[in-house]
């Protein structure tokens, strides 16, 4: 086990406010974590200590002189290596890009530079994102920090590593079909996509557009909250107010999302529903109808998107592909245009279905996976009878709502007997992420 986490970004910047640790000292123990664990871990594709350790001195001295640049002052943190950081590689975990050099930062970098942010590496990921274990990394599997036989879930796998064993104090990734809520469940932390559209994507290598979203991983709700702030460019003046419990309206989507589960998450979800009630919280039945076809709805748009951001590299380098991955970008290419469309349709049939489904109460609850960390190189893990392919069931109840654009969090809902952790998934209305925060925040107060 490599679980060595730091303090949270909350915690850290009363340290460093009351003058009980400095920028230099905290960015000097990620850098010492990544040395005695990233080869083991495999969490960072890029190391960027001098530069940290620089930038570091500099938040020092400019906190001396008076200058606070709010919450993430002086925080160390990872980036997945899909976002462009100037002067480096944005590898996006792929021998294709492997000449790469971004030119200028991504705007959400240049966010974090402002608000004064420390950045320690680039994480590791599925390759191109095109992945829920991040396993096809052509700079080799990342390691969950609990159990490094398991996998730290993807594609932001690295990210979601790099904040348990305590390289950073908290990462960006980036959200697909769940690639920030699935590592978070995983690896037992918070992780949050906002409503679609919410924070911008240029300068962040594309999977699928119409998919596509960006968040902060993070050990805490209140850490998502300041971190999710400053992506968005409005560093948080306040503190975030957790919702209370009690009369929180909240219902569970369970045909289909609950048909599928470990009988240990099964357990612990259910514990976790028990525990609200006895709160004071409404927990009730919804539905939503068209669950099931999300599932073939998210392929044909993924698959069709994908293929066309890479189409010119799969024709030059297909060799420099892992197979895993080229397969699935080749197999777009034979999605037909009305099937695309027909896709496009379903999904707006879906996302006026999870409306109606969230209209009625403050957020819906789910489990975040259906299964905990599965074993590095499982292509198939067994739920009562069955085997149940692992990809489908990591992307099974988290891809819904990237295709609906709702915002969505993971957070820590327990234990299986063997210290595996499980995810409970929120779900908020559309382009109501603060209230899907405070929400959380209480729930996370009631579990912890």
């Amino acid at each position: 086990m490599d679980v060595h986490p730091g303090p949270t970004i909350d915690e850290f910047g009363r340290l460093l406010r009351r003058g009980e640790t400095t920028t230099e000292a905290a960015t000097t123990t990620c850098l010492e974590r990544i040395e005695a664990l990233n080869a083991r871990l495999r969490a960072l594709i890029l190391v960027l200590g001098d530069e940290a350790l620089e930038q570091a001195r500099q938040a020092d001295r400019d906190l001396a002189a008076g200058l606070d640049r709010g919450p993430l002052h002086g925080v160390p943190l990872t980036i997945k290596d899909l976002i462009d950081v100037r002067g480096t590689p944005t590898t996006a975990a792929s021998r294709v890009r492997e000449h790469h050099l971004a030119r200028q930062d991504a705007p959400v970098v240049t966010r974090l530079r402002e608000a004064g942010a420390i950045l320690v590496g680039k994480a590791n990921l599925h390759e191109f994102a095109f992945g829920t274990t991040n396993e096809d990394s052509a700079f080799g599997a990342a390691r969950n920090p609990i159990d490094p036989s398991r996998s730290p879930g993807g594609s932001s796998g690295g990210s979601a590593a790099s904040i348990v064993s305590g390289m950073a104090l908290a990462s960006v990734g980036t959200d697909t079909g769940g690639s920030i809520r699935i590592p978070s469940a995983a690896c037992g932390i918070v992780g949050l996509k906002p409503t679609h559209g919410e924070l911008p994507l240029e300068g962040v290598v594309p999977l699928s557009p119409t998919l596509d979203h960006l968040g902060p991983i993070t050990q805490t709700v209140t850490d998502a909250w300041l971190l999710y702030h400053a992506l968005a460019g409005r560093p948080a003046a306040s503190s975030l107010r957790p919702a209370p419990v009690r009369g929180l309206r909240l219902a569970i989507p369970r045909r289909y999302f609950c048909d599928t589960l470990d009988d240990e998450v099964r357990e612990r979800f259910e514990a976790a529903i028990t525990a609200m009630r006895a709160a004071g919280a409404t927990v009730t039945d919804t539905d939503i109808p068209v669950a099931e076809d999300g599932a073939a709805i998210y392929l044909h748009i993924v698959l069709s998107e994908a293929a066309a951001y890479h189409a010119a590299t799969l024709d030059a380098l297909p060799h420099r592909y892992s197979p895993a991955v080229r397969q699935r970008l080749e197999m777009g290419r034979y999605v037909l245009a009305e099937d695309y469309l027909r896709a496009l349709a379903g999904r707006d049939v879906l996302r006026s279905q999870v409306d109606a489904a969230v209209s009625a109460v403050d957020a819906l609850v789910l489990p975040t996976l259906p299964i905990v960390a599965p074993p590095i190189g499982a292509a198939t893990v067994r739920i009562g009878a069955s085997e149940q392919p692992v990809r489908n069931l990591m992307l099974r109840l988290t891809q819904t709502f990237n295709l609906s654009g709702h915002p969505a969090l993971s957070l820590p809902c327990g234990h299986t007997p063997a210290g595996l952790p499980c995810g409970l998934q929120i779900v908020g209305a559309r382009s109501q992420t603060e209230r899907l925060l405070a929400v959380a925040a209480g729930i996370e107060g009631l579990l912890a």
